[in-house]
């Protein structure tokens, strides 16, 4: 569990008082953010971008964003609460700029495989069931789809989610609740086969 440091009568977690370090002048705070949250922002991008390399770009603006709004930052939320928010405007900014909603992916990077032998047409049976599901979340609406993304592949809550998006906890349950249906619809065909 963190460690909560009290200042000015209230209790802040260890990177909002990074954070207020670094609008205080102190430039190793903002490496510490930088190395505790790089890859969670990248890892997030490419889930909405599918790209690496466009990942690590939307990563490189959204630490320019934390660095430029450093003298304006106010702890209302937790920080990394923050930092989704920040990430989650700019890719769906990116993906506004290159009109290509319909495409997001939700594919898992590649990982290191299995050792132990599996059937190739087990192998082949998993590959497709991944591509349907992820066609099948592909083309939700986006709202459902970010919900989806935060709570099954992020594992935030719907506190943490409600936040992000802007939106009520109830909000929140009903895009689940919605994407649950229309998930539940779009692939029931394949598994009655």
């Amino acid at each position: 569990m963190f460690k909560y440091i009290e200042e000015e009568g209230r209790i802040l977690h260890p990177d909002t008082k990074l954070m207020l370090k670094f609008a205080k002048g102190d430039a190793s705070a903002f490496e510490q953010i930088l190395k505790k949250y790089k890859k969670l922002v990248i890892n997030i991008a490419y889930r909405f971008i599918q790209d690496r390399i466009e990942a690590e770009d939307i990563a490189q603006e959204v630490f320019l964003r934390v660095y430029e709004s450093a003298k304006r930052y106010k702890p209302k939320a937790k920080f990394s609460t923050w930092i989704y928010k920040i990430t989650l405007n700019v890719c769906l900014n990116k993906l506004r700029s290159k009109k290509h909603l319909q495409t997001i992916s939700l594919n898992k990077p590649k990982e290191i495989p299995d050792p132990t032998y599996i059937h190739p047409f087990i192998n082949l049976e998993k590959k497709e069931l991944n591509q349907l599901i992820k066609e099948a979340i592909d083309s939700l609406p986006i709202n459902q789809r970010i919900a989806v993304i935060l709570q099954k592949y992020q594992g935030l809550s719907y506190r943490e989610i409600s936040k992000i998006m802007g939106c009520s906890t109830s909000a929140v349950d009903s895009l689940l609740q919605r994407a649950k249906q229309n998930l539940k619809r779009k692939l029931t065909p394949f598994f009655k086969k």
